[in-house]
């Protein structure tokens, strides 16, 4: 049974490599992610074009449609539960769509703070600002191919977002979003919120400065990726590959992370960015042994 199931994977794996994604498309999410990024640095959007050029088939990825009846475009500020002393999250706004073969669902969150300073509510306002702009390139990328192909091509857009960790001190909201064109990508980003100032936290912020961090926990990420392969066939990262300028090489002060609730850091990675397609987004939990030295 076991060898069934290996040669049905292989087999899957290998329709990732025969269907291609369109390339302007990619150059479209290209363009729109870099124009984030120069707009507003805080963003700190991870770019996924690395290894795009790899195909990927759009019935390995699951999409959930929240569709109206007709074409509409609707907002909300629909409330969810407190999350502690400092904040609450709301639904800023619940984009829906549905026109012919095309729909989105898109749901952007907003901190909201009860009793946070003029200088706490300027660094949430700019935080917010931040998670507003992430979102909107995709809602932007789709209303713009909606109207050049008037609803024509079977196109699905599903963003939504959930707190995964809130300590005293810090909030981690992480946005999952999967874009279906004529293949599908997955996307992963995490926004870190320090509590007691509203700013959003970097890498650096838990880290020693002098530690050389971002060397240990890339090394760490190579050894994982070399371990799960050697056990695995079935599993593939971008290293030690055959195309060499795809290899993983290091994260950086972008890459999207929070702390479990073990307090162990992971590391998240959008579909292409460090493996083939077939993998999807991709995570690495960091051994405590290994941050614990480093941390502040």
């Amino acid at each position: 049974m076991k060898s069934t199931d290996n040669k049905d994977i292989q087999n899957l794996k290998n329709a990732y490599k025969n269907i291609p994604v369109p390339e302007e498309a990619k150059k479209r999410i290209e363009t729109g992610i870099a124009k984030a990024n120069e707009k507003n640095r805080d963003t700190k959007i991870v770019t996924f074009a690395k290894g795009f050029g790899i195909t990927v088939a759009a019935a390995m990825v699951t999409i959930t449609v929240l569709a109206n009846s007709n074409q509409s475009v609707a907002h909300a500020m629909t409330k969810i539960p407190i999350i502690g002393s400092f904040a609450k999250i709301v639904t800023f706004r619940d984009y829906q769509n549905e026109t012919k073969d095309f729909n989105a669902s898109v749901k952007v969150p907003k901190i909201e703070s009860d009793d946070a300073s003029s200088s706490d509510s300027k660094n949430l306002k700019k935080t917010n600002k931040s998670i507003e702009e992430y979102a909107n390139e995709f809602i932007s990328l789709y209303e713009t191919d909606l109207k050049a192909s008037n609803g024509e091509g079977n196109y699905s857009l599903e963003s939504d977002y959930k707190v995964i960790r809130e300590t005293d001190q810090y909030l981690a909201i992480k946005i999952d979003t999967t874009l279906v064109m004529a293949s599908g990508t997955q996307f992963t980003k995490v926004f870190n919120v320090d509590k007691t100032t509203g700013s959003m936290l970097n890498l650096s912020d838990f880290f020693q400065k002098d530690s050389d961090y971002i060397k240990v926990i890339s090394d760490n990420i190579k050894k994982q990726m070399e371990e799960q392969m050697k056990s695995d066939e079935n599993i593939s990262y971008f290293y030690n590959s055959d195309v060499p300028e795809w290899d993983f090489q290091t994260i950086t002060e972008d890459t999207s992370f929070y702390f479990n609730e073990k307090e162990e850091l992971v590391l998240n990675f959008n579909e292409y960015e460090v493996a083939p397609g077939y993998m999807g987004a991709v995570s690495f939990t960091i051994p405590r042994s290994v941050t614990d030295p480093l941390l502040k």
